[in-house]
């Protein structure tokens, strides 16, 4: 069985991954030499205990394993990025409070449920089946299999059916962000896709596509980089576009963490 939390080097790196399709993991990338990276991955293990082994922690340790901080995008410690059914996904870099790093991986387990990834690990070496499964909600049980046949269109319209039901729920709108961002990058290859953005900076579906894609690298400022020049370099409906696409990364990203903050303070600044 998996642990509840590993360190990763490039000899397990793929086996984390292998992980992840049952499991949700959390990669925390710190070093010895940053007090708050050390003080993330500290706060990471006791949540993983407290959350009875729903996700795994897998730390690296950039100093000992740069290979891997460099597989996985990273460009600045502490990082901390989701491993979700092999697909890598940027949660935030730097330090987070408690209560909001609670409200992230609340998400991520919601995403997690709705992409049928719902297994535990064990913790203090108890079986995994004895923490009680979380109850899958219809929602996520009707979201999750359409993405199971590969239907992300009908994943989305259970998500937009349960948000009129319940606007105010914001879990919902993350959820529905989240396989929104799956279901553009479904099949393709992230790299095409940032030359493609690189080659024509007129075509704003492509300018988003890269965002996208620079998210899915785990490059968090420069998905949303891109984004913001998409709404700075347009006009008309082209700009709604980009800002209508900026406000759901923001979401993907997390409201709070900083990187949004900054972009949503530059996107004020360009609207206004």
């Amino acid at each position: 069985p998996a642990p509840l939390v590993v360190d990763i080097d490039a000899t397990n790196l793929r086996d984390v991954a292998e992980v992840s399709t049952q499991v949700p993991v959390v990669v925390v990338l710190h070093t010895p030499r940053s007090q708050a990276s050390t003080e993330l991955a500290c706060l990471l293990e006791k949540l993983a205990t407290e959350y009875g082994g729903r996700f795994e922690l897998a730390r690296v340790d950039v100093d000992a394993a740069p290979e891997v901080a460099q597989a996985l995008q990273a460009t600045a410690v502490p990082t901390a990025i989701a491993l979700l059914a092999g697909q890598p996904m940027p949660l935030f870099q730097g330090a987070m409070p408690e209560d909001q790093l609670r409200g992230l991986l609340d998400q991520l387990l919601q995403v997690a449920a709705a992409n049928g990834v719902t297994g535990r690990v064990a913790v203090d070496g108890a079986p995994e089946a004895e923490p009680a499964e979380p109850e899958e909600t219809e929602v996520e049980r009707e979201a999750r299999e359409a993405i199971e046949r590969g239907d992300f269109d009908a994943a989305i319209e259970v998500y937009d059916h349960a948000i009129a039901q319940n606007p105010g729920d914001d879990q919902l709108k993350v959820a529905r962000d989240q396989i929104r961002m799956l279901a553009r990058m479904d099949g393709k290859d992230p790299n095409a896709l940032l030359a493609a953005a690189d080659a024509d900076g007129a075509d704003v579906e492509a300018q988003l596509a890269g965002a996208d894609a620079a998210l899915a690298l785990g490059d968090v400022n420069g998905a949303l980089g891109r984004a913001l020049e998409a709404v700075r370099s347009h006009s008309g409906q082209e700009r709604e576009t980009a800002r209508v696409r900026l406000l759901q990364l923001f979401d993907v990203i997390g409201q709070q963490t900083p990187e949004v903050a900054r972009a949503r303070r530059q996107l004020a600044t360009l609207l206004f």
